[in-house]
C-alpha cells in the first residue's frame, strides 16, 4: 500500500511546520535567501537563472517595497510534506546523483557525492516548495499569497524534469484539500511557455481540479499523455508569419464540445 493511501485509510494528517499564522505586520510573500542556487559555477551550465529569486527580493527592497521583518520566511518542506504527494520510492531515486543530474539537465552534477548534491541543489528545491504549501494556505488566510519561488510545474508524484525535483503545485493543493474544509475544488492557470506536464499528470483523473494550460507546443516537454485529461484545458498558440494567421489547439472535449456552438475567446492572434 502507497504511502498517501496508507494515510487516507488512517484518516491521519502528519504534523508539519509549514502551516503558520502570519503577523500582522507580515505580507503574505514568502521568500528565503535558501532559495538560491550556487555551487563552483556548475549553475551557469543551464540557461535557467537559478538566482534569480534573490535578484527579485533585492529589487524589491531597493524599491522600499518590502523588508525582512515584512516578508515570511519559508520553511524547508519535510520527508512527511513530500509523501503527502511523492512516493518514498521516487525520493529514494533522488538520492541518486544521476537522477538529479537528469531533473536539472547538468550532466556533470551526475559525478559530484549525493551529499553535496541534497544540500545544494535539492534543499532550496525543498525550500522553494515549503514556500509554496504555506503560501496556499496564507492565501486562504488573507485572500492572497506570493511565493517568490517554486512552480515546479514539470514534476509529478512519480518525475521530475525540466529543472523540477518536487511537485510543489500539487502538494500546495493536496495540502488545502486536506487541511482545509472549505477548500473542496481549485484551478491552476499555468502561463509559462513549456506546458506543465507535472500537474496534469497529477490531476488528470481528479475532477475538483480544473487546469488551464497555455504553452508553445513546439517545445520541451510535448507530453501527449499529459494532455489527455478532461478537466483542463491545453492551449497552443502560434503564429504563421507569412500567413497572418494562427492556430490554436485545445485539448479538453468538453471544450471542444462548447466550441461547437460557442465562438472560441482564444481564436485570435496577438500582435
Amino acid at each position: 500500500m502507497s504511502e498517501q493511501n496508507s494515510r487516507k485509510k488512517d484518516n491521519v494528517l502528519h504534523n508539519t511546520k509549514l502551516y503558520i499564522d502570519l503577523l500582522s505586520t507580515q505580507w503574505p510573500i514568502v521568500y528565503s535567501p535558501d532559495y538560491n542556487i550556487s555551487f563552483l559555477g556548475l549553475e551557469k551550465l543551464h540557461p535557467f537563472d537559478s538566482g534569480k529569486w534573490g535578484k527579485i527580493v533585492y529589487f524589491l527592497k531597493e524599491e522600499k517595497m518590502i523588508n525582512d521583518e515584512s516578508i515570511v520566511k519559508a520553511q524547508e518542506a519535510q520527508e512527511d510534506d513530500l509523501l503527502v504527494v511523492h512516493s518514498k520510492r521516487y525520493l529514494n531515486k533522488l538520492k541518486w546523483s544521476f537522477i538529479v543530474a537528469t531533473i536539472t539537465e547538468i550532466l556533470p552534477v551526475a559525478f559530484l557525492p549525493n551529499f553535496i548534491i541534497q544540500r545544494k541543489v535539492l534543499r532550496p528545491f525543498r525550500t522553494q516548495t515549503g514556500g509554496t504549501i504555506m503560501a496556499g494556505k496564507l492565501a486562504i488566510d488573507r485572500g492572497w499569497a506570493i511565493n517568490v519561488g517554486g512552480g515546479f510545474h514539470h514534476c509529478s508524484s512519480e518525475q521530475g524534469g525540466g529543472f523540477c525535483a518536487y511537485a510543489d503545485i500539487t502538494l500546495a493543493i493536496k495540502f488545502l484539500f486536506e487541511r482545509v474544509e472549505a477548500v473542496s475544488t481549485a484551478m491552476i492557470i499555468d502561463l509559462d511557455a513549456h506546458q506543465g506536464n507535472g500537474h496534469e499528470r497529477d490531476f488528470m483523473d481528479d475532477n475538483r481540479v480544473y487546469i488551464m494550460d497555455v504553452f508553445n507546443r513546439y517545445i520541451y516537454p510535448g507530453d501527449g499523455f499529459a494532455k489527455r485529461t478532461e478537466n483542463k484545458e491545453n492551449i497552443g498558440e502560434r503564429r504563421d508569419e507569412r500567413r497572418g494567421d494562427c492556430k490554436t489547439t485545445t485539448a479538453a472535449k468538453t471544450v471542444r464540445e462548447k466550441q461547437a456552438t460557442t465562438p472560441d475567446p482564444f481564436a485570435y492572434c496577438p500582435l
